[in-house]
């Protein structure tokens, strides 16, 4: 939970009475690698911030897993779409590594935006950018062939590619496994 409010204290102020409220409405949670956090179809109630650990955001197309997000600690997730529309999750949420979260339900997100008017605005920031990112990542995929797409995979996440699968990054980058280990070892000569 220190991590969280070191977060939050980084992006806005808060009066102590609001420290109490944000504290009181975020539960802290130890989860083993390999948790499902969110599936396929379910609504997503929760969102995470992401102490320790790494967490990936994948699909199921038919039998086929697509990485949609690796998230590295000190980082908010979830399923965007599904947390605030309120509508079945297009992907699933799962730990890679054992990670420590804290997670706030919608009700009580509702409540710190509604009470805490700088709380509102870092959600907005923080939803903007995510929003950011998943726009740069299209870019890229039109933009940048795989090499270049895994070189700035390296800069953006070094410990990421240090700590996450072949099979995992290579689908986060919209590549074939055997072709990022070709790449990874032009790289290395």
């Amino acid at each position: 939970m220190e991590s969280l409010l070191n977060f939050i204290s980084s992006k806005t102020v808060l009066a102590e009475d609001e420290l109490k409220l944000v504290k009181k409405s975020f539960v802290a949670l130890e989860v083993d690698a390999n948790t499902v956090l969110l599936k396929q179809g379910q609504i997503a109630n929760h969102i995470y911030f992401l102490s320790k650990g790494i967490v990936k955001g994948y699909e199921n197309n038919d039998g086929k897993i697509v990485i949609c997000q690796l998230i590295p600690k000190e980082n908010f997730f979830t399923s965007l779409d599904s947390f605030f529309h309120q509508k079945p999750s297009t992907e699933f949420l799962q730990t890679i590594t054992a990670c420590k979260i804290s997670a706030i339900n919608k009700q009580d997100l509702d409540i710190l935006v509604e009470n805490i008017p700088s709380f509102g605005a870092l959600v907005q920031e923080v939803t903007n950018l995510h929003l950011s990112c998943k726009m740069e990542r299209v870019k890229d995929f039109q933009t940048l062939s795989a090499k270049q797409r895994y070189e700035k995979f390296l800069i953006q996440y070094p410990k990421l590619a240090l700590e996450v699968s072949v099979d995992n990054v290579a689908s986060y980058l919209g590549i074939e496994p055997q072709s990022l280990s070709r790449i990874r070892r032009q790289l290395t000569f």
